[in-house]
């Protein structure tokens, strides 16, 4: 069974048990797609990042891995 049969079986069996349920639950299964799809695009959004979208966003100093003063005795 190639990919093409197996959507169209799942396509099939959707419309089949869609088309039997009440015209409310209908619109409870349209509603739920358009949340699906909506989820959908915003992890999509959330995923898509530019290079470089943070640079300089964070500073170190010159002396950052420089011994600190406080430690001294530990080291």
């Amino acid at each position: 069974m190639n990919i093409v049969t197996i959507i169209s079986m799942q396509t099939n069996q959707l419309y089949t048990k869609i088309a039997s349920l009440p015209m409310h639950l209908q619109q409870e299964v349209i509603d739920f797609i358009e949340f699906l799809e909506q989820k959908r695009k915003q992890s999509k959004h959330n995923k898509e990042r530019k290079y470089g979208y943070a640079k300089d966003a964070i500073k170190l100093h010159d002396d950052f891995d420089d011994p600190i003063e406080d430690f001294k005795e530990y080291m």
